[in-house]
């Protein structure tokens, strides 16, 4: 009975999402990057973005593999919806500059941004897999433009990030009509 007990708490700690390290209210590190946008090259800065309203930072392991790819569609489809709370989306990868052109095209469908973390990004914002210690985990935040961490989510799995980020988004908003 031990056995069966300790096998169903493992299985939990497997199955449960990793938390973000930089938790609500805490400072968002600041960040000015490369990036790209429907293949345009552009230097994104985190303080000029927020200057507009919240900011979704996701993280993700590398572009063109089979979950960050439906990440960025997950993404681009839910665009509108996050314009209309007036955030912007980017995402962040250890990819090269080359790379995320033609990722900011294909399965961003030219609607976000994506930015090469060549200065530590993820390291900054806590969100590097443990395992692959050269590669991004998939961590979303949402900031707002007091510079405050409002969300953080962690999951390998790709499907919550979008529903999750947005009703960070919808919750803060109803609270600071603005």
């Amino acid at each position: 009975m031990k056995v069966l007990y300790a096998c169903a708490i493992a299985m939990m700690a497997v199955a449960l999402p990793a938390a973000a390290a930089l938790g609500p209210g805490t400072p968002a590190p600041d960040f000015t990057t490369q990036a790209s946008l429907g293949g345009n090259e552009f230097t994104f800065s985190l303080k000029e973005a927020l200057g507009k309203g919240p900011v979704v930072i996701y993280f993700y392991p590398a572009a063109f593999t089979k979950g960050c790819t439906i990440e960025a569609h997950a993404f681009a489809d839910a665009m509108d919806d996050f314009k209309a709370l007036g955030a912007t989306v980017i995402g962040v990868s250890e990819d090269n500059i080359e790379t995320l052109n033609r990722f900011s095209v294909s399965a961003c469908q030219s609607k976000f941004p994506v930015a090469a973390d060549n200065g530590g990004i993820a390291k900054a914002y806590d969100a590097i897999m443990e395992n692959r210690p050269d590669r991004a985990s998939r961590t979303s935040y949402v900031i707002t433009p007091d510079d405050k961490v409002i969300y953080s989510y962690t999951d390998m799995n790709p499907d919550k990030h979008v529903e999750n980020t947005l009703g960070a988004i919808r919750q803060w908003r109803s609270v600071n009509k603005s």
